[in-house]
């Protein structure tokens, strides 16, 4: 019998409809119930592609005994926490303040009567092992304690609510210069991996932030270890595993060091930003490989992503119930499928050998992808057998749910792409069409939609912030004004709901909650309507730029102390500081330089559409120098610096 969630939208609510657990959707119906009959609140955020929150249904959901338990003490409450992040990002802040450590997914929230948590965790076993409470013992406790209305339970909730509240306005503001890069760069050195690239020696994400501050400051300085921190980073993550090279797209994450081993997830953000990235990263070194990555990628998520021009937000790790079912490989059957299409039984296994494909494997006895060497003469036929191989297989779940933000991200690529493979040009256009008339209806911007379902979910700051800088985007490729008008009229309501004197809300409507200035699974609102605003401070009006100046006052003294823990802010305050530069000039007269501007590596750099007959190279201020068609724009550009 299926419990409250039967009706919902949401594939990750939909997947839970017939456990035993009587879940409700976030809704007033369960927080009544739960004060009417004194029940304490048990809140489980996951999404649909998420490995842990599938172990956890598992385990301890459709366990009819804990069921039980759950339904005679508790209303249980269920959330997409990509329908939903501002109720996510919110119960994550708990999780911090509770456990001193960042959460994660599955998250599980307990909650008085009155909505007040008290208790907060990640996965949780069933029973009891290795020092881990279950989830059995854990419900009993609390059970009894709201029933007996404990003291220190109690306690512990109020004072939560109180750190829950926004904090002041810090009271000093640091000021913003040239030393924040130093102080980028050595935080960044003491974490890097000198082997494998990227941060940290254990679990990995790509941290697209931090590498594209490294290659900012690159294209800025000429700082050599700036560079070789970020390409060395992009080389080994495309080796394979993290990357995959049989269909192209980035994984989640690796769970190890070396980017062998990943989630093997994919998300739309992830490709989104990840192609953008190495689509920046081939401006600044005309590395072919990172033009092929990003086409790859992007070409991905067109065919196996996508669907009338929109984007779905994931894919499962699993296949089947089996993590990685779908994308690992046996080695016999691999060579069975190579000697059957004509290469012999020693290329074969050479062949194997360079993509590490063996008969013990390199993961759980099976095999994932992986350049061991230069590629093999026979690589691509060996590569597009893989793919058949896999078009045998049940492709994993995805969810199809669009998202305003997250389609954006990957728009913004399609773009970026279009610079140089220009077929890639109409893809962006219908793509951002199907997306405004899929999530920005009469003025209204929402931030979510099954693809073959209506929005119902209003928009957070994400939403405006990364549809904006898209559409901004779309105006520095097409020169077309109505993108930049439409980018405007966003922002302009970005700033009417969310901003307050610097201070920036994801939501303010249900649940208020600050934005992020740190970058988690991807750069944080701040940061991306920082870069709006100034983008628009120099196209369209001076305003934009001092409310861009106001938040990055107020975020000043945490970003000036460690700019690595808000690395996309801080590329915004380094923008601030080193200022934009913009061509203006007609159409006709852009065009003409479109190579040219193209080819520049200068980050800060955009072209506008003037009505004058002269085409001029301008800061935020003043204009430099007249450009002609036989300037030397490279010239031009590095005299103002």
């Amino acid at each position: 019998m299926a419990n409250h969630l039967e009706h919902e939208d949401s594939p990750y609510l939909q997947q839970h409809k017939n456990n035993p657990v009587d879940w409700y959707p976030w809704c007033d119906e369960a927080f009544e119930r739960a004060k009417n009959e004194n029940k304490a609140i048990f809140i489980s955020i996951g999404y649909s592609s998420c490995h842990w929150c599938h172990v956890m249904e598992h385990e301890v959901f459709e366990n009819e005994a804990l069921a039980e338990k759950l339904n005679a003490s508790f209303v249980c409450i269920k959330v997409d926490r990509e329908e939903r992040p501002d109720i996510d990002k919110y119960y994550q802040e708990v999780h911090m303040l509770l456990n001193r450590r960042p959460g994660g997914w599955p998250t599980s929230i307990f909650a008085t009567p009155e909505n007040k948590p008290f208790f907060a965790g990640t996965y949780i076993p069933p029973v009891s092992a290795q020092n881990m409470l279950g989830f059995g013992e854990l419900i009993g406790m609390i059970s009894k304690g709201v029933e007996k209305k404990d003291e220190t339970l109690f306690s512990n909730a109020e004072e939560i609510q109180s750190y829950l509240k926004p904090s002041q306005r810090p009271k000093d503001a640091a000021h913003l210069n040239e030393t924040m890069v130093s102080t980028y760069l050595k935080q960044c050195e003491g974490n890097f991996d000198k082997e494998y690239g990227g941060f940290g020696t254990q679990m990995k994400f790509p941290q697209v932030s931090m590498l594209k501050g490294l290659l900012d400051i690159a294209a800025l300085t000429k700082d050599v270890s700036a560079l070789q921190m970020c390409t060395h980073t992009l080389d080994q993550m495309t080796r394979g595993g993290m990357y995959d090279l049989v269909e192209g797209g980035f994984c989640r994450y690796s769970t190890e060091q070396s980017w062998l081993i990943p989630h093997f997830e994919k998300m739309a953000y992830d490709n989104g930003l990840l192609s953008e990235l190495y689509l920046h990263a081939y401006r600044v070194t005309q590395k072919k490989e990172y033009l092929q990555i990003a086409k790859e990628t992007l070409s991905f998520m067109l065919k196996k992503m996508s669907r009338e021009h929109l984007f779905y937000s994931a894919s499962d790790a699993d296949s089947n119930g089996v993590e990685g079912g779908y994308f690992v490989y046996n080695y016999e059957e691999v060579i069975a499928v190579f000697e059957q299409n004509g290469i012999t039984s020693e290329e074969a296994k050479v062949l194997c050998s360079s993509l590490s494909i063996s008969p013990k494997g390199n993961f759980e006895g099976s095999s994932i992808v992986r350049l061991a060497r230069e590629k093999h003469p026979s690589y691509e036929k060996a590569i597009r057998l893989l793919s058949e191989i896999r078009a045998q297989r049940e492709y994993p779940f995805v969810d199809k749910k669009v998202n305003a933000a997250w389609s954006a991200m990957v728009i913004k690529s399609l773009y970026l792409l279009s610079h140089y493979e220009e077929a890639f040009l109409q893809e962006a256009e219908l793509c951002m069409d199907a997306l405004l008339n899929k999530l920005y209806r009469e003025g209204q911007l929402y931030h979510t939609a099954m693809i073959d379902g209506d929005a119902k979910v209003g928009a957070f700051l994400e939403d405006y912030a990364y549809l904006g800088l898209t559409l901004i985007q779309a105006y520095q490729t097409t020169l077309n004004t109505e993108y930049l008008l439409r980018a405007q009229r966003l922002c302009d309501r970005a700033l009417e709901l969310f901003f307050e004197g610097g201070r920036w809300y994801f939501s303010k409507a249900e649940l208020l909650v600050e934005a992020d200035i740190s970058d988690s699974s991807y750069p944080g609102s701040v940061g991306i309507i920082v870069d709006a605003l100034l983008s628009l401070g120099i196209l369209v009006d001076e305003k934009y730029r001092r409310f861009a100046f106001m938040s990055l006052e107020y975020y000043s003294s945490q970003l000036v102390k460690k700019p690595v823990h808000f690395p996309y802010l801080f590329t915004q305050a380094l923008r601030f500081i080193k200022e934009d530069r913009v061509l203006k000039g007609s159409r006709a007269a852009l065009e003409k330089l479109n190579s040219a501007y193209i080819a520049l590596e200068y980050p800060y750099l955009l072209r506008s559409i003037s009505e004058s007959e002269e085409t001029l190279l301008c800061g935020v201020q003043s204009c430099f120098a007249k450009i002609e068609a036989h300037s030397d724009l490279r010239e031009e550009l590095r005299k103002t610096l």
